[in-house]
Formats: structure tokens, sequence, C-alpha cells
């Protein structure tokens, strides 16, 4: 089974001073996880992550210049590239999936020919800088449609979505400039509720109805949103029936609840705590502490294993605190409707090592065997 982690971040970290330890001695982290036998990295892709004034929107300004850059690093480590392509300026997940600024006047014909147009033309960049890629994800977390309003999938009151066809217009335009480029990358649709099998019965088989061609199942798992092992595992078992590889392209788990800020900060907190837990009955067996994480980490891959799953990547474990490390600025904010809001990084504690640095248990769990 292939590990790999996702570190869009990287350079923005080091550009803001973070250092990262194995006990008292600086190390070099995308060393180490080779050293683990990880061999896959996946790199997040957003069209232009700036505003109209040249403004920053951070979170690892993760434009083409970004991926080139953190792949030619990564490819000379040896790892293997998963090229996530958000089709968007900035996130892309299940609650927003908005369309970049420059593609905002374009009609669903319109989409459906630049969504090829710029698979292409990112596909024939990469290539002439030398690197290969190994996947290829169309979409980020693409649950419920894409490039909104027009892949957007609408909920019905029985659960059941509409506008599969419009998506998978949208989804088969990127596919083809893929095959097109890079006919020997695998090609992957991410999805998040992987707990819900009605979700992905629905949405898999409008795939397979319509001969969307792709290679790879991908799943985000993160519990306090998915549910439990027992929960994700049921879903994974079943999808087998589609015929299609599996991977989880999303992990994360937390190390403590304890916050790196001791002052009020806009109201924020961090994304995983003891409360959001407690009603899926993990904090007992694995309590958010170093230990815990540790626990799940080894728990969750002796079951990938088990359960056939091609590969798991964990999401942004270098993603640390410090010093203008924001998970947003405020100008990519107003690009995605959450003004008002915190910029401070919520995912901190979820990394891999700790608020300092330092190399948390986990990271030795999270090893190929």
């Amino acid at each position: 089974m292939k590990l790999g982690i996702d570190v869009s971040t990287y350079f923005e970290e080091l550009e803001h001073g973070a250092k990262y330890y194995d006990g008292n001695k600086l190390v070099e982290p995308l060393d180490m996880f080779r050293a683990n036998g990880v061999d896959c990295m996946r790199i997040r892709l957003w069209v232009d992550p700036k505003s109209e004034a040249g403004e920053k929107y951070l979170a690892g300004n993760c434009d083409i210049a970004n991926f080139l850059k953190l792949a030619t690093l990564a490819q000379s480590k040896g790892y293997s590239i998963m090229l996530d392509i958000h089709y968007s300026d900035f996130w892309a997940d299940p609650g927003k999936q908005f369309v970049p600024k420059s593609w905002a006047h374009l009609d669903l014909d319109g989409l459906v020919q630049k969504v090829y147009d710029y698979t292409r033309e990112t596909l024939v960049t990469i290539a002439e800088h030398g690197i290969k890629l190994t996947y290829i994800q169309v979409g980020n977390e693409i649950t419920n449609g894409m490039l909104w309003p027009h892949g957007h999938l609408h909920e019905q009151p029985d659960g059941s979505r509409t506008n599969y066809d419009s998506l998978i217009r949208l989804l088969k335009a990127g596919i083809a400039a893929c095959r097109e480029i890079t006919p020997e990358a695998a090609i992957i649709l991410h999805l998040e509720k992987s707990y819900d099998q009605f979700i992905y019965n629905e949405y898999f088989t409008h795939m397979q109805q319509a001969g969307v061609d792709y290679d790879i199942i991908g799943y985000s798992y993160y519990p306090y949103w998915h549910g439990t092992f027992d929960q994700f595992y049921a879903n994974v078992d079943f999808c087998k029936k589609f015929g299609k590889r599996q991977m989880v392209v999303e992990l994360g788990y937390g190390f403590t609840v304890e916050d790196y800020i001791k002052h009020d900060h806009g109201g924020a907190h961090l994304v995983v705590s003891n409360e959001n837990m407690e009603s899926l009955g993990f904090t007992q067996e694995y309590p958010l502490t170093p230990a815990g994480q540790k626990h799940f980490t080894e728990t969750f891959l002796s079951l990938a294993e088990q359960h056939g799953i091609e590969g798991v990547c964990w999401w942004e474990p270098l993603w640390i605190p410090g010093d203008g490390i924001c998970w947003a600025s405020h100008a990519a904010m107003k690009y995605i409707h959450e003004e008002g809001k915190s910029t401070r990084n919520e995912w901190a504690n979820q990394c891999l090592f700790d608020y300092k640095g330092r190399k948390l248990p986990a990271f030795d769990a999270f090893k190929v065997k």
C-alpha cells in the first residue's frame, strides 16, 4: 500500500520560519517521510489565488508556480506526484466550488470548453518542466459537484440529487485533456461524506451509466465528519462493485485539543475538539493526544490494507502554526464569501509535528511496513 502526504503549504511554512525537529535535531521532514517509505506527494492547484489588486490568498498560494516548484523538489527526492486540480481560485470543497474569477462570465458550454483548455494547458506546462504525474484529481471533494452553479448537484427532498448531466460534461472535458496529454496518469474522482453509501451509489452509478472514464474512487476521511471506521470501511467494501481502485486522498486526526493561541482570537476554534468527537465514541479508544493519534493511525492503516485500499495520503502534516500562517487572507475570504471569520490556522492540531515543530509519535506510525 502506498503512503502519501499533501504538504501544499510547505514553502509558505519555510518562508515564515518554520523548523521541524526529531527530538532536538533539526530535520528536513520530506526526507524523513521518504525514509518511512512515504512516496507520493499530493499537491493542490488553484487557478489564480490572488485578488484583482494582487493580494495573495495564502494557505500555500497554490498557483502553478507553487505546484511546479514543490513537484520538482518532491520528484528530486523520489516522490511520485498527485495533481489535485480544484478548478477554483481558492479552496473547493463540499460547501463551496467557486468559479475562477476570470471564468465567471462563461455559461455551461463555455465552462466545458474552458475546463478542457485549462486542464490541457496546465498538463502541457507540467510536462515541459519534466514533471511526471502518477495521479490526477479532476476536482476536489466534488460530492456536491463543481464550478457552481453550473455543475452544482441539487439535493431533492428524498436525498437524491439532480443536475448530474452538467457535472458529467465538466468532468468528461477535464478527463479528456488528461487522457490526451498524460495518458499514463490515473484519474481520481474525489468525494467526501465517505460513510454514505446512498450518495456513493447514486454518484458512481451516474458515472458508470454515462461512461465517465476514471480509474480511482478517492475519499476524504476525517472521523469527526465521516463516521467511524466501521461506517467508512463498509462504504469502501460497498463501492468495490464499481470495479475501480480506491484511495484515501485526505486523512487526518488530532493530537491535542489544547489551542496554540492562549487568548480569544476572533471567536475561532480548532477544527477538532473533544466535543465534536464524543458523539462518535472515538475519544475513549483514540483520545485526542499524541498517543491517541498514533493509535488511530496504526489502526486505520492496518484496516486500509485489509480492505484493499491502494494508498493513503495524510493531509497537511506540516501545517504547523506561526506568524503569517493562515488558512486565508481577507481578500480570499471575500472571494469565497466568508468575510469576518478569523484567518488563523484552525488545522494545526492535526499535523504529524506539534506546535513547536517536534515530531509526534504518529509520524513513526505513518510508515510503510
